[in-house]
């Protein structure tokens, strides 16, 4: 009896150790694959990054169609200032003003200056040429000069700022609609007040933000060229005596006799005026010394 009941014990106790073996065997499992899922979802996250060596070249294609892109959307504000030298300046200006028109530009300003009358003339005109077509324009006032002084141009990068605006741009329209969405909703005129003011107050800085925004493109699709034009002096060679004709040179004597008369009364009128006060003196004198030999004369 006593073996039958300690056999029923040792049988049961080996039951519930296979039991428990069981068990921590399937929670291993059940742990082994739940890892497993969880790589296999890492992986898959991985994979669109990693990729293999196919998926690398075909990103690195991307990126560099990004680049490209990229590029293209660069915000650059050029100008460009130019000095020259020019045989006739109105032909210039005009050449200048026809091809500005001819690639799509305008004349914002033109100025110009003449130092005296038949003297050179001076002056500069400045444009706005489309981007794509400064290079050429800037060729052609070089070649139709006489002399390029000096050319420079320069460019700011606005491209930073012009994403920075599109994103703000982007966060405010997505404010209004809000506070529209706010105010169908509003119950009370309090809340109805402090949401349009919120909102007047967001619209004005996207109108901003706007206008910035095309400034800065416009200012980045249309070059300034600022061109100084000095127009060079025009030499008149000197007229020779000998092939004047009798009438020029009769006028040329009487003329000079003329100023050298002129010359003689207004030298001889500034020395009698500018003298009077000597003449006044010797006048006195002269009385005093004929009063005196008339006395003279009369006592003997």
């Amino acid at each position: 009896m006593k073996k039958t009941f300690l056999t029923m014990i040792i049988l049961g106790f080996s039951i519930l150790m296979v039991a428990c073996s069981n068990d921590m065997e399937n929670t291993a499992l059940d742990g082994v694959a739940d890892m497993a899922t969880e790589e296999s979802t890492v992986e898959r996250e991985i994979s669109p990054i990693t990729g293999t060596n196919g998926e690398q070249a075909g990103n690195s294609e991307d990126g560099s169609a990004v680049a490209q892109k990229s590029e293209a959307n660069r915000k650059v504000i050029y100008n460009a200032n130019i000095h020259i030298k020019v045989k006739d300046y109105r032909q210039a200006v005009n050449d200048i003003q026809v091809m500005t028109s001819n690639r799509g530009g305008f004349v914002v300003e033109s100025n110009m200056l003449v130092d005296y009358e038949g003297g050179p003339t001076n002056g500069y005109i400045t444009a706005r040429i489309p981007q794509n077509q400064l290079q050429a324009f800037i060729q052609f006032v070089e070649e139709g000069s006489s002399k390029v002084i000096e050319s420079t141009i320069s460019g700011e990068d606005v491209t930073e700022e012009y994403v920075d605006l599109e994103s703000r741009l982007k966060s405010k329209h997505v404010v209004e609609a809000r506070l529209l969405s706010f105010m169908e909703q509003a119950e009370s005129t309090e809340d109805l007040l402090a949401i349009s003011d919120n909102l007047a107050t967001v619209q004005g800085e996207i109108e901003e933000i706007t206008g910035r925004m095309k400034y800065l493109q416009n200012k980045a699709d249309l070059a300034t060229v600022t061109i100084y034009i000095q127009e060079e002096n025009v030499t008149i060679s000197g007229i020779n005596e000998d092939e004047l004709n009798t009438w020029e040179r009769t006028t040329q004597q009487f003329t000079k006799s003329i100023n050298l008369l002129l010359s003689t009364f207004s030298s001889l009128f500034i020395f009698l005026v500018g003298n009077i006060p000597v003449f006044i003196l010797l006048g006195i004198i002269g009385f005093v010394v004929f009063l005196i030999a008339r006395n003279r004369r009369r006592n003997n």
